[in-house]
């Protein structure tokens, strides 16, 4: 079996599904359909009995494409304390269980949730956008750029 360690999870094991290929690199792993896996991973994570590590937690988040800023909006709470709970791992009851249902709210197609989410993920976007000016030929050009956090 293979350690499937994507994003800091500690606890999930992969029994086929993919290739171990030699590349002139080193040892490459091929998965086979990748968002599935995540999507079956984070469906167990869900699922699974008592409060979610922090690795956990940050793997659900990033799944929805959410910024710990983005959660903390929808939560009520700052940035800051998304990171440490991420980081701690010690993750409060009522955020653990909302972090969840927003998962499976959005999973299960409910139009709200996923439009919410949509909205806050496009401002959190621009908000972290700059300016990217290049000196050509014809002279300065300037444009915005997404910030790559």
């Amino acid at each position: 079996m293979l350690k499937f360690d994507d994003g800091g999870l500690r606890n999930v094991w992969l029994q086929n599904g993919y290739e171990t290929r030699k590349t002139t690199y080193g040892k490459a792993v091929v998965f086979h359909d990748l968002e599935g896996l995540v999507q079956a991973v984070c469906s167990a994570l869900v699922r699974k009995a008592g409060r979610l590590t922090g690795a956990e937690f940050r793997y659900l988040r990033a799944s929805l494409g959410l910024s710990q800023a983005s959660l903390g909006k929808l939560l009520g709470v700052t940035d800051q304390s998304v990171a440490g709970w991420e980081k701690r791992g010690r993750i409060p009851l009522l955020a653990d269980k909302h972090l969840r249902l927003l998962w499976t709210e959005k999973h299960d197609g409910n139009e709200p949730i996923v439009r919410a989410m949509t909205r806050l993920n496009v401002i959190e976007r621009l908000l972290n956008q700059k300016i990217v000016a290049r000196e050509s030929r014809r002279g300065w050009v300037a444009q915005a750029e997404d910030e790559t956090v």
